[in-house]
């Protein structure tokens, strides 16, 4: 895959630098993570909804946290007590760690979250504030009883 050079766009733009990084890190491969699986969905006209599968963990061992746009969920495994001498003949069920991000965009706010079977729900709300949103100007008529006004150039 080619790699696309932003620079020149640098020169010329201001506070677009967030949307140039991301469009650059689109281009590298995310490592092939796919462990926790997970659901992004669209539940309403600004609101979304990411599920994940975390079967296993509990609340105490789950951590959500957003900072600069970044939605953090990280999962650590507390220790198993190794004074029962377990042999597993398979283990299928991962015990390992994870920590998944998304990039979230401008005005978009964690509203909840909540683990229920195995899946953690945390539902976004995308609120524009009132300044952004977009206005009708109305335009204003010349009133018909109003003097009008006669330029004359002197000579």
């Amino acid at each position: 895959m080619r790699h696309v050079d932003f620079s020149p766009l640098y020169r010329s733009t201001v506070g677009f630098d967030r949307l140039f990084t991301m469009l650059d890190s689109l281009g590298q491969p995310d490592s092939a993570q796919s462990y926790p699986p997970y659901n992004i969905e669209r539940t309403g006209e600004t609101t979304y909804r990411i599920t994940m599968a975390v079967a296993g963990f509990d609340e105490s061992e789950l951590s959500i946290e957003v900072h600069a746009h970044v939605l953090a969920i990280k999962g650590e495994k507390a220790q198993e007590d190794q004074s029962e001498q377990t042999e597993f003949l398979y283990r299928g069920i991962a015990k390992r760690g994870f920590e998944r991000r998304f990039q979230l965009a401008d005005h978009v706010e964690v509203q909840n979250a909540s683990l229920k079977n195995g899946l953690l729900h945390i539902d976004l709300l995308r609120n524009i504030p009132e300044a952004m949103k977009p206005r009708r100007i109305s335009i204003a008529t010349d009133p018909v009883n109003a003097p009008k006004a006669i330029e004359a150039q002197v000579i």
